[in-house]
Order: C-alpha cells, then structure tokens, then sequence
C-alpha cells in the first residue's frame, strides 16, 4: 500500500492513498489551523472502526443474521503530554435487526479482534482495547 499527504496552505494538506480517494486533513485554529479537516489521530480511529465494522457485519452476514443498522462508536483516550498517543480504546458496536443472537455477535467482534483486523492487531500492541455491544430489535 501506498499513500500520500500534499500541503495546500498553513495547517491544510490532503492524502491519498491506492484506492484514488482524497481525505481532507487540518489543524485547529488554535495551533494555526483553518479548522478545515480531520485530525491525524481521528483518522486512526475512524480506521480502526472501519476496519472492524467490516470484519463483523461480513461475519454476521455469513451468519444469515438479520442486521438492518449497524455502527461502531470509539471511544479513545489520549496521553497528556505529547506526543498525545491513545492510552485506551474502546469500541462500541450497536446493532439493530430481526432476532439477532447475542453468541454470534460476540463471536464476530472476537474473530474481528483475534485474526482479521489488521488496524486492532497492530494498535494492540500499544493500547488496550475493550469492546461492548448492544443490540436492539426493530
């Protein structure tokens, strides 16, 4: 894999990677930033998410489970003092659908966290991460 960060001007840059899209990134004012993007460090979150989300709603799937709505909140905790990394994790998936089985949930989130994902196995070995999940009927 490939990627690419360009600066546009003061604080503002885009990147790119192999899939062809573009992500704004920025600063906040309060360090010379337009406020115009995302943080680096919400990018790693909302990947660490993605990553996941896609392991368990495949898994589910496979599973026949009757998901209508799905999400994964993270919850991240940073270091005082710089450079700022995560100190804990936390990951939140909701579920909502027909009869969905709790056993096949948290079976989907473990094979997440233990073989598939990538982004948790790395950032594992830094951080710990908890998981929690609700599921609600429609």
């Amino acid at each position: 894999m490939q990627a690419q960060v360009v600066w546009k001007d003061g604080m503002t840059f885009s990147g790119r990677a192999d899939s062809g899209f573009s992500v704004p990134l920025g600063a906040p004012e309060a360090v010379g930033g337009a406020d115009d993007g995302f943080r680096p460090m919400e990018l790693i979150a909302v990947g660490l998410a993605g990553c996941t989300a896609m392991d368990v709603i495949s898994i589910l799937k496979k599973k026949r489970e009757k998901i209508h709505e799905f999400k994964v909140d993270v919850q991240a905790e940073r270091a005082d003092e710089h450079p700022r990394v995560f100190t804990k994790i936390h990951l939140h998936y909701t579920f909502k659908g027909e009869l969905i089985k709790p056993a096949s949930v948290e079976r989907a989130i473990e094979l997440s966290e233990s073989r598939y994902c990538p982004a948790q196995a790395m950032m594992l070995k830094a951080v710990p991460i908890t998981h929690s999940y609700d599921i609600l009927e429609d």
